[in-house]
């Protein structure tokens, strides 16, 4: 037996932090999924219906995409992932949000010098 083996009282090395659970990797990852989330999500669904069905009826089914949000729903429910889930909210949010203003900041524009 080793030294190791014999001593039970022997105190491991803690994980590096890169091993761990670090908050400014985890704040990041989660705002950027959100980000990727609300772009490629509905994008793939609407492709993936496209290919399987009609136009009408994917366009009909195209709703349904919003049952993806049971994802983020449940990461904020569950404690071990909550901080990830609330950030990727966030990414969501800010993402969906700066889409819509920009989409209205340039309807504006051409309603407003364009007619």
């Amino acid at each position: 037996m080793s030294a190791d083996q014999e001593n039970p009282t022997t105190t491991e090395k803690a994980p590096d932090w890169w091993h761990r659970d670090h908050p400014t990797f985890t704040s990041l990852s989660g705002f950027f999924a959100g980000l990727a989330f609300v772009i490629v999500v509905p994008g793939l669904f609407a492709a993936i219906l496209n290919w399987i069905f009609e136009y009408h009826t994917a366009e009909d089914l195209f709703p349904l995409v919003l049952v993806t949000l049971a994802v983020p729903i449940g990461l904020i429910i569950a404690k071990r992932t909550r901080r990830f889930g609330t950030y990727l909210v966030i990414g969501m949010v800010s993402t969906a949000l700066v889409v819509g203003g920009v989409a209205a900041l340039v309807l504006w524009y051409m309603v407003t010098y364009q007619s």
